[in-house]
């Protein structure tokens, strides 16, 4: 095990590496989803097997959505007949290019377009989809029954967290018609929300969740580094490390954990080696808050903050998070890009966030074993 974890693996190549895992599968409707064309059939069956995948891997916590070139209020209520229409997220039911449709749901949901796989019958709908977005998965309508059984489908843990994922959405759907309806300034939206942000040790339950954060969270990631559960397993009881989880609930409801942070300490400084965010709270400034909670806790033990930060080309919101927290870069070109935190002026916590955060001696802080054998 490295400090880096298995940032060096991103070409693929490496054996141990977690598969890749889709986290949206966007259905075709018509001789997809069901037997035969709505608008011609009335009547469309469901075809055999999809059911039980749909359900099996919203389990597993892989989301789903719609682009189909149909009529929307028909195809609403043949969902609906069925029981399934609970399970689509912003379903583009419409007659627009559905790789215009993937990009809408993509946007909506916030993932890269690399986290989707798209299942239909049409060979020409599924090559225009292939060639506008090749980093997705095509796949073709006759395999769907087999999906639960394909690794791009069977993440290696599900855990609490993964299988609420589409209730987590659903009250993030929830909160974003109530911001749009709200007239005021966004920290006034935010006081509504009721928020609390909890910061605390990761425990032996945290871990599955936190691999899954490191593997799945791109553009939110300061290093881009991955860990796989024995590492962070490892990092959790080290005496050099210290990783730290945060989960945020409000009025509406929990968002499951949003963060996670590992950090290398020595008896002169503390690296962050990572720092990701979930993607569902880019506009909460929660990154902000954890990242002063580490000044705090650095500045009260009387060491250095230092944070490393490598660009994976989606990640430049981590770039400017530190730089708005008071970090400046450091001279080096050989390696991760190495910040150093201003400790001097560090901010109180947004009135409208109420977090429970360990500090001082409350604080599962781990430090080198000094010369007396105490800590």
């Amino acid at each position: 095990m490295t400090s880096q974890g298995t940032a060096g693996q991103q070409d693929g190549t490496t054996a141990d590496k977690p598969a890749k895992t889709v986290k949206c599968v966007v259905w075709d409707l018509d001789h997809t989803v069901w037997d035969g064309i709505l608008l011609e059939d009335g009547e469309a069956p469901l075809r055999p097997g999809l059911r039980e995948v749909i359900v099996e891997l919203d389990r597993r916590g892989i989301l789903h959505s719609i682009a189909s070139r149909n009529d929307h209020d028909a195809a609403t209520a043949a969902l609906r007949r069925h029981g399934l229409l609970d399970y689509f997220l912003y379903p583009q039911i419409n007659w627009n290019a559905k790789s215009s449709s993937i990009r809408s749901i993509a946007t909506s949901l916030n993932l890269g377009l690399d986290a989707f796989a798209f299942v239909d019958d049409d060979v020409f709908e599924r090559g225009e989809v292939s060639f506008e977005i090749p980093e997705l998965l095509v796949v073709d309508a006759a395999e769907a029954a087999g999906l639960a059984d394909r690794p791009e489908f069977s993440p290696r843990f599900i855990t609490d967290d993964s299988a609420r994922r589409r209730e987590m959405y659903l009250a993030d759907q929830e909160r974003t018609r109530v911001e749009k309806e709200f007239t005021g300034p966004q920290e006034a939206f935010l006081a509504t929300l009721g928020m609390t942000l909890t910061i605390h040790p990761a425990q032996e339950e945290d871990l599955r969740r936190a691999e899954e954060l490191t593997v799945r969270t791109h553009q939110l990631n300061t290093t881009g580094y991955t860990y796989s559960y024995d590492e962070l397993d490892a990092f959790r009881r080290s005496d050099t490390h210290e990783l730290l989880v945060a989960r945020l609930e409000d009025r509406h409801g929990p968002y499951g954990t949003i963060g996670l942070v590992l950090l290398a300490k020595d008896r002169d400084a503390w690296t962050v080696k990572l720092l990701l965010m979930s993607c569902r709270v880019m506009s909460r400034g929660v990154g902000g808050v954890i990242i002063n909670h580490l000044r705090r806790r650095a500045r009260e033990a009387g060491v250095r903050l230092l944070a490393e930060y490598l660009p994976n080309g989606r990640n430049r919101m981590m770039l400017i998070t530190y730089k708005f927290t008071g970090f400046r870069q450091l001279p080096g070109e050989d390696g991760p890009t190495l910040f150093e935190a201003d400790l001097t002026d560090v901010p109180g916590d947004p009135q409208y966030l109420t977090v429970h955060a360990p500090t001082g001696a409350e604080a599962a802080v781990r430090t080198p074993t000094g010369e007396d054998g105490e800590r």
